[in-house]
C-alpha cells in the first residue's frame, strides 16, 4: 500500500524580538529534533520576531534575514522535512511579509502574505506591502533564484502532499487564499500566523481553522506567535492548532517555548473526500510547482503489519466503534439526534400519506424496540397517529425473555397489542412446499426463512385490514450483511431504521431508557439491550436463546469497522485490517483478516437485497439506500477486495 500518513508540526521556538542569529539557532533546533515529521510550520515573522516595528525598515535586519534562511536551508539537508518559516523579503521598492518554503538544503518557494491588516492593533501597511498582484516573479537568495509571491505551491511527487502557504490574516478575509489553493491541489495548508491574544479569540481562531479545514478537505497546520514576542502593547499565545477535514487533530495555547505540536495527517482519506464531493472544483488560477521532500511516517510503500505498527508507534487514534462517539456527553446528544431524526422522517411519511396507523412487528429484540421508540416519538409530532403492535411468537424458537420483553413493551407503548402465534401457520406453508415441519439441522433456510416471511405476510395484511403502514426494523449492518430474509422482515412501507448500524442502535435504546422518566420503560428497555441478539428462527435449548446472531455472521462490532472504512473513506481491505489491528490489538491478524474476508463475501453476494430497499431516513454519513449513497451493480465480483486480503 502507498503510505499516505505524514507528521505535520505546529512549532513555536524561542524568540528574542529583532535577534536573527538567536532565532535562527532556535527554528535549526526544532528541524533537527524533528527530523521524523513531514512538514514544520512556524510562526509568522519567526526569524525576526513579528513585532520588530520600525526596525523593519532596517537594512541590517532583512538583509540579516535573508542570510539566515541559507542556514535553515541547511538544516533540512539529507531530510525529508519541509520546513515553512516567517521571513521579510525584499522585492523592487517593498517589502513583503513571506513563508519560505525550505526543503532538501535549499530555499524552494517564498510566498507572500495577500492581506495586510491595517485596523485596531494592527499596522502592517506602515512596513509591507501585499503580494497579492504578484504573479510569476522570483527573488535572488545566496546564488539561486526563489519562486516569490502567492502563485506557488510545493508538491511531493511520492507522497503525494501538496502544501499550500497563506499567512494569519489571510484566514480572517472571505476570500481565503487556501481556498484557491486547496482547489489547485493543495491538500496541507501551513498559515504562518502571529494572533495576539484576546477573550474569546483562541474559540474564534479554532474554529476559523477547524472551518477551513473540512471546507477545503485538506490538512490545516496552524503556528501563532508565541509569548517571547514585544509585549509593549499586546501578547502573544503560541496558539497552535492542526486540523484535517473538520476535525480538530491537536492545539495548545500559552505553552513554555520551546513549544512543537503533532499530529499525524491521512492524505488518503484528504483525497478520498474530495473525490467523493463532486463540487469541489478544480481552481481557475494558475500555480507554479515546485519540488519539495514531504515523508511519510514510515516507508513509502507499506504492508498492513508495517501500518499497524506506525500507527501503533504514532498513538494515531483509531476509533474500535467509529460509529459510536467515546464521550459520554457527545454520545447522548449523537444518539437523541437520530432518534428525531427518525421520528421526524416517520411524521413526515405518515403527514404526507395521511395513514396514521402504523402496524410494526415487536420481536423482543433491539431493533424491533428502537423502531417502537421512533413510533412513539413520532407520536409526540403527530398526536393522531396510533401504533399497532403485533408480536408474532413461534413455539419452541421464541424464548421466555423475548417474548415477556416484547409484551411489556407492547403494554407500555402501543395503542393496540395482539398475539398471532405463526407455528401453524409456519407448518401448514412447510407441508405444502413438501418440507418437514421440524428445523432440520444447520443450513434449513427453508425453516428459518418461513418464519421471517410470515411475520411480514401477516403484518402486511394486517396494515391493508387496518389501514395501515407498516414500520420497518431492520438495520444498517443487518443489510450490509445480508442478514435478512428477503422479503421478510427486509421488507416494510418505511425502514426506520436502514441507516443505523447495529453496534449504534443499543446506544439509542440505552439513551431511551435514561431519558423517558418511566421506570417500567426503563427497565424493559435495558433489558432488551442485555440480550443477546438473535433472530430466533432455530429451535431455543430449554427455552434459552440458542441461535445467536455474532456466531455465525461474526461480531458485529468488527463488521461495523469494516462498513464505516470501506464506505465512509474507501480503504483497501489491508488498509482496513492494519487500522482494526490498532483498534482490536487483543485479537491476532489470521482473526482479523478472516473477519474481512467474511465482511466482504457477505457484503458483495448480498447487494440485491440492498438495491430493493424500502424508503428510510438517513441519519449518519454511511448509508446503503440505492436512492442515496450506494450504488453498486448485485452481480458485483468481491475478487479484488479478497484477494488482496491473501497478501
Amino acid at each position: 500500500m502507498k503510505n499516505r500518513f505524514i507528521q505535520v508540526v505546529a512549532a513555536v521556538p524561542q524568540l528574542r524580538v529583532g535577534d536573527v542569529a538567536f532565532n535562527t539557532g532556535q527554528i535549526i533546533t526544532v528541524i533537527h529534533e524533528n527530523a521524523d515529521s513531514g512538514v514544520i510550520v512556524f510562526p509568522e515573522l519567526s526569524v525576526t520576531g513579528y513585532t520588530c516595528a520600525d526596525l523593519f525598515l532596517s537594512d541590517l535586519l532583512f538583509e540579516e534575514a535573508e542570510a539566515s534562511l541559507l542556514k535553515i536551508a541547511k538544516a533540512t539537508e539529507r531530510t525529508g522535512v519541509t520546513a515553512v518559516v516567517g521571513v521579510p523579503i525584499r522585492f523592487r521598492n517593498n517589502l513583503y511579509n513571506c513563508g519560505a518554503v525550505i526543503s532538501s538544503g535549499s530555499v524552494r518557494a517564498l510566498i507572500t502574505k495577500t492581506y495586510m491588516p491595517t485596523y485596531a492593533e494592527f499596522y502592517e501597511a506602515r512596513w509591507f506591502a501585499s503580494g497579492k498582484d504578484l504573479r510569476g516573479e522570483t527573488v535572488r537568495i545566496g546564488d539561486q533564484d526563489v519562486p516569490f509571491g502567492p502563485d506557488i505551491l510545493a508538491g511531493d511527487s511520492v507522497t503525494e502532499a501538496v502544501l499550500g502557504v497563506e499567512i494569519c490574516e489571510d484566514l480572517w478575509v472571505p476570500d481565503k487564499p487556501s481556498t484557491h489553493a486547496a482547489l489547485a491541489e493543495a491538500n496541507v495548508i501551513a498559515n504562518l500566523s502571529a494572533s495576539d491574544e484576546l477573550i474569546g479569540k483562541q474559540e474564534y481562531r479554532r474554529e476559523l481553522v477547524k472551518q477551513q479545514s473540512g471546507a477545503c478537505y485538506c490538512a490545516y497546520v496552524y503556528a501563532s506567535a508565541g509569548t517571547q514576542e514585544s509585549s509593549t502593547d499586546l501578547v502573544f499565545s503560541g496558539h497552535s492548532v492542526i486540523a484535517q477535514n473538520g476535525t480538530v487533530f491537536a492545539e495548545s495555547i500559552f505553552p513554555t517555548c520551546p513549544h512543537v505540536e503533532k499530529a499525524v495527517i491521512d492524505l488518503g482519506v484528504i483525497q478520498h473526500d474530495r473525490r467523493r464531493q463532486n463540487t469541489f472544483e478544480n481552481a481557475r488560477e494558475q500555480y507554479r510547482r515546485v519540488p519539495v521532500r514531504i515523508q511519510a511516517i514510515g516507508s513509502d510503500d507499506v504492508g498492513s503489519e508495517e501500518m499497524t505498527e506506525l500507527l501503533n508507534r504514532y498513538s494515531y487514534p483509531v476509533a474500535r466503534n467509529p460509529f459510536v462517539p467515546a464521550d459520554d456527553n457527545e454520545r447522548d446528544a449523537r444518539c437523541r439526534r437520530i432518534l428525531q431524526i427518525q421520528a421526524n422522517g416517520l411524521a413526515t411519511r405518515v403527514r404526507a400519506t395521511g395513514i396514521k396507523n402504523l402496524v410494526i412487528g415487536i420481536s423482543g429484540g433491539l431493533d424491533s424496540t428502537l423502531a417502537l421508540l421512533v413510533c412513539a416519538e413520532a407520536k409526540k409530532l403527530v398526536p393522531d397517529i396510533r401504533i399497532i403492535t403485533y408480536t408474532m411468537p413461534n413455539e419452541g424458537n421464541t424464548s421466555g425473555r423475548t417474548y415477556k420483553n416484547a409484551m411489556r413493551l407492547m403494554e407500555l407503548l402501543a395503542d393496540e397489542i395482539h398475539e398471532v402465534p405463526i407455528q401453524e401457520g409456519v407448518k401448514l406453508h412447510l407441508t405444502q412446499l413438501g418440507h418437514e415441519q421440524t428445523y432440520q439441522g444447520e443450513g434449513d433456510v427453508t425453516y428459518e426463512n418461513a418464519q421471517a416471511r410470515m411475520r411480514t405476510y401477516i403484518l402486511m395484511d394486517a396494515a391493508n385490514m387496518k389501514q395501515g403502514l407498516v414500520v420497518g426494523t431492520g438495520d444498517l449492518s443487518e443489510l450490509a450483511l445480508g442478514w435478512c430474509t428477503y422479503n421478510g422482515d427486509h421488507m416494510s412501507m418505511y425502514a426506520v431504521n436502514s441507516s443505523v448500524p447495529k453496534t449504534l442502535v443499543q446506544f439509542i435504546c440505552r439513551t431511551y431508557a435514561g431519558m423517558c422518566g418511566i421506570d417500567a420503560l426503563r427497565d424493559a428497555i435495558l433489558d432488551v439491550c442485555d440480550t443477546p441478539i438473535s433472530p430466533e428462527l432455530t429451535p431455543s435449548s430449554n427455552g434459552q436463546i440458542a441461535q445467536k446472531t455474532e456466531e455465525k455472521i461474526g461480531k458485529y462490532d468488527l463488521n461495523d469497522f469494516f462498513l464505516f472504512y470501506t464506505l465512509r473513506y474507501g480503504f483497501e481491505p489491508l488498509r482496513t485490517v492494519a487500522f482494526a489491528a490498532r483498534a482490536y490489538p487483543e485479537l491476532s491478524d489470521e482473526e482479523i483478516r478472516a473477519a474481512a474476508k467474511n465482511f466482504f463475501q457477505r457484503f458483495f453476494t448480498q447487494q440485491f437485497k440492498r438495491s430493493c430497499l424500502p424508503d428510510g431516513p438517513k441519519v449518519g454519513s454511511v448509508t446503503l439506500s440505492p436512492r442515496g449513497d450506494w450504488r453498486m451493480p448485485s452481480d458485483a465480483s468481491a475478487a479484488l477486495w479478497l484477494s488482496e486480503l491473501e497478501k
